[in-house]
Parts: structure tokens; sequence; C-alpha cells
């Protein structure tokens, strides 16, 4: 006769637990990168140094779960409350690095961005010469859930290439295509017009494996001269100027991300803003105002004003002797010599002399 089974119930994957609820157990490296303090690797490499605390233990190993009741220290001191989740939108320029340190010097995308934005981490890669939209979020859950093929996430390229191809070459690579033996999926591309010796092209995939663009063309005997990315699943890259960084609303975010990714990220909505947070969060449309030295917003000025050429009224100077001083125009003449001129003899009746030979030219 066989024993019934126990009726405990199975315990539960750490691991999947932490994807599936948010607040329950998960990863020290993780719980770390989520309350913005680092990423999950410069977490686990803190850990085997030795800077990180949980109830009073020094850990020495990344292999670590910790639940909402654990106390976490990082060098001494309490590790920060999970914060809200955000998501920022960054017109990447051309020949930045996407990396936060490059071991060649070069400049990277986030020395370039705004001193108030608060430690943020990017959704993927572009490489150095590819422009247009990245995604910039503070939640590393969520940056690696929207790195997976399997999101689903269309994304969308504008290519310029040297050389020529047909729509009837690019609606193949629908079936998807293998170059130096790797195998990439269906991709959508579109022949939009031949400007000399380039075309344009317009390229959507979901995989966006490395430099996966290049690699297709050049197959194609294409020699890609310029990359730009124009939307990431429903984000677009719209009107954002070159270098400029937009934030998403949380609605708008929640709305476009659902309930099913929200789930497996962890994205967190519920904690409120910080006062910092809300400084430097701005409406749809709107740029965060410009301020000075004295730290007052700088007031306006018409770019269409610097083109006027009229010279500026001087000011009438005042006090004893003010009528004697010689007031310097716009132009940089002195005003009372001007003034002091005396005006030409003209003939009588008031009209002025023309010369001799002024009834001649008639």
């Amino acid at each position: 006769m066989k024993t019934p089974h126990s009726s405990k119930p199975p315990r539960p994957n750490p691991q999947q637990a932490g994807e599936a609820e948010v607040g329950a157990t998960e990863r020290i490296a993780k719980r770390m990168a989520r309350a913005g303090l680092c990423s999950r690797r410069e977490a686990e490499a803190w850990i085997l140094a030795g800077r990180v605390v949980v109830n009073g233990k020094k850990l020495d190993t990344p292999a670590h779960v910790v639940g909402p009741g654990d106390r976490i220290e990082v060098d001494g001191a309490p590790l920060p409350a999970n914060e809200r989740t955000r998501l920022w939108l960054l017109n990447k320029r051309s020949g930045h690095v996407t990396t936060n340190r490059d071991p060649e010097g070069r400049t990277t995308i986030f020395e370039k961005l705004p001193a108030d934005l608060p430690r943020v981490l990017s959704i993927g890669r572009l490489d150095i010469n590819t422009e247009g939209l990245l995604l910039l979020t503070n939640d590393g859950g969520l940056a690696r859930a929207l790195e997976l093929p399997s999101t689903g996430w269309l994304r969308r390229y504008r290519v310029r290439a040297h050389g020529s191809v047909t729509q009837e070459q690019l609606d193949k690579l629908k079936d998807g295509i293998a170059v130096d033996g790797v195998l990439y999926g269906s991709i959508e591309a579109e022949l939009e017009r031949q400007q000399g010796s380039n075309v344009w092209l317009t390229f959507a995939m979901r995989e966006g494996k490395n430099r996966e663009v290049k690699n297709v063309l050049g197959a194609l005997n294409l020699d890609v001269n310029r990359l730009i990315r124009i939307s990431y699943g429903p984000f677009q890259l719209g009107d954002l100027a070159n270098g400029e960084v937009r934030e998403v609303r949380g609605r708008t975010l929640r709305d476009q991300l659902g309930a099913k990714l929200i789930a497996v990220s962890g994205a967190n909505f519920d904690t409120p803003e910080t006062p910092a947070a809300q400084k430097v969060a701005q409406p749809k449309g709107r740029k965060a105002p410009v301020l000075g030295r004295d730290g007052k917003p700088r007031k306006k000025i018409d770019p269409l004003s610097r083109l006027d050429t009229k010279p500026r009224q001087a000011e009438k100077p005042s006090g004893k002797g003010a009528g004697k001083k010689a007031v310097k125009s716009a132009g940089g003449r002195n005003s009372s010599q001007n003034a002091a001129k005396p005006a030409r003899a003209g003939k009588p009746g008031g009209k002025p002399n023309r010369g001799p030979n002024a009834d001649r030219r008639r």
C-alpha cells in the first residue's frame, strides 16, 4: 500500500516568488538594484568585497535571499527604500557609448545626462555610431524584462546605406536570414527611396541582436552609414531633440506596460515619488526652466530680437552736467557730435541744395 503524499505545500522557488510578487523574497543583488544603489553585477561585487551586511551578518556570497523584514546595510548605512519605477526617453547622439565606464576614454551617455536625474540604467544598448531612441529606467527589474526577446516589443529603425537593393530582396528577410552562422529572426524591411548612391530603409525587428541591422544589410551588399532608432515598443522618438531627455508619466508607463509586464518585472508604482523626483518630473511637452546664477529662472529671449539691426535708443543721462556729457548710441558713435553738425544750407523756400547740376538731372 502506497503511503499518502504529505499535505505540506511545496516550497516555492525564491527567484520565482521574487518576480511574481513585489516585496516577496528575492536575491540580495536584485533588492539592491531595485533600491537604485547599483546594478546587479555591481551588487555582487560589493557583496564579495564584504560591504553588505544582512541582519548583522556580513555576506560572503551573492546567493542569498532576503525578505521584506530583513535589515540590510551597505557600507554601514541602511539600504534605501525601493524607489518608484520611472522611465525616461533619450535621443542618443552619435559618437556616445552606452556604458557606465569606457576603458578607451570615450564619451558615455551617462556623462551627458542632466545632473538632477537619479541613477538610471539603459534598457538595451545602441552602438557608438547608432543614434535615436534609448530607454532609461531606475528599475533594474524593468530593464531586464524589456530587454528579453520574449517580451516581443517591436523596434523600428531608419537606415541609410551605401549601395542598392530591391523591395523583393528585402521581403525575403521576413523568413529570417543566417549570417556567418548567426540566425536572425523575421525582419520587416521597406525601401523608402534611392538618394544618389545611398538608399533609405525602414527596419522593424523584435530580437535586437548585436549589430543585427549592419550584419543583415552587409549580407545584401549594403554598407550602413547612418542608423537611427525611431521606436521601442509603444514609445516613439517623435520630436525629441538630439541629446534631450524626457520622462514618461507614471500613468502612461503603467498603461503601456500592462499587468503582465508589471508582474514579471516587479515594477513598483505604489511608492510615492520623493520631493526630488517630483521636481525632476516634467509634464509631456514641457521642459524644466533654465536657472541663472542667482537660482532664479532666466527670462525668455525672443531669438528674432537678436536679428534686429536698428540702433537702440540711448537713455538720457540725469544729474548735474548731464547735458554736457556725450551719450553713445548702440552703434558706438557719439550722439552729441551728430547733433552738433549744422544742417546744409538750402535755397529759399526751405528746399535743400542738391548741387549745381540738380536741375539737369531731372
